[in-house]
């Protein structure tokens, strides 16, 4: 059953990732894809400007907006957010966002693995309120515009899919590179430095949408449940959580990227992700339960 989950979610996550990621002739022009699907927000991180990029960054898209100089709210994308997260959750970060993968496929680099202490997954909450939220608005220029502060400073998603594709593939802009630049390119060598060793660093960290959906995951309809009755406390579902989570304790923890682990590994069946009536189906059918 571990197996069978880990295949299927290994499987929608490279689907998602090929659908958000559809244009790749577009990286031997250096060319971006503008069409209609480009005005809709994609639920996962993904850069904007990718040149193989279906969809648009909501994060982007909420700094684009916030920034200008109407400093306008940008309801189509907060609502966005704020339906996908109440609806899924963590899900989004755990099966379809396309650096989600990128992490995980580098954590499975052979090496002495680590966990990260729990202090270090308060700061994507900051970076969200600071990079997100304050700064587009504040930090203005001489026209009245804010940044977009998160794609331009930190995000290494961009950097990886965005930014190196388009300064290989256009001369012109290398001359415009510098020291931002080269702070962008040291926070992605950090970022994937540090997945070969800790599962999701950027997830975990910096991620400011994985904040959004972490505090929704306590109301989101899709969610997971555990059956205290049928629980035998083998710990089992807490030791091959890579997010660091104790399901028995916490089980929407804002942590959870509700991947399905600790499901698969408990030997009682006590442990069930899904919606509402799924999971009253599931707890009928359990004899476990009876």
């Amino acid at each position: 059953m571990k197996m069978k989950n880990a295949v299927k979610r290994k499987l929608i996550q490279i689907a998602a990732f090929g659908f958000t990621n559809a244009h790749i002739g577009n990286f031997a022009g250096g060319k971006l894809y503008t069409g209609k699907w480009k005005q809709f927000c994609n639920p996962g991180l993904n850069c904007y400007s990718c040149p193989a990029a279906t969809l648009a960054c909501p994060i982007g898209a909420m700094q684009a907006v916030a920034g200008s100089m109407q400093y306008n709210f940008s309801f189509y994308v907060v609502g966005f957010l704020l339906a996908v997260g109440v609806l899924l959750g963590r899900f989004v970060c755990g099966w379809i966002c396309p650096f989600g993968l990128v992490q995980e496929l580098i954590y499975k680099i052979p090496s002495r693995k680590c966990r990260l202490p729990k202090p270090f997954t308060y700061i994507k909450y900051g970076i969200l309120t600071v990079f997100v939220i304050v700064l587009p608005i504040a930090a203005t220029n001489y026209m009245g515009m804010g940044k977009p502060a998160f794609c331009q400073y930190i995000c290494p998603s961009g950097t990886l899919f965005g930014g190196i594709p388009m300064i290989t593939t256009h001369p012109e802009l290398r001359t415009a590179t510098g020291l931002l630049f080269g702070l962008k390119l040291g926070i992605l060598i950090v970022t994937l430095t540090a997945c070969i060793f800790i599962f999701r660093f950027f997830c975990k960290t910096l991620c400011p949408l994985g904040a959004i959906y972490g505090l929704l995951n306590k109301i989101s309809i899709y969610h997971l449940e555990v059956d205290q009755n049928a629980c035998i406390k083998c710990g089992k579902c807490a030791h091959i959580c890579n997010m660091d989570v104790d399901p028995v304790t916490a089980p929407n923890s804002p942590e959870c990227i509700r991947c399905g682990a600790c499901a698969a590994s408990c030997p009682k069946q006590a442990i069930r992700l899904g919606f509402p009536s799924a999971a009253s189906d599931a707890a009928q059918n359990n004899p476990e339960t009876k």
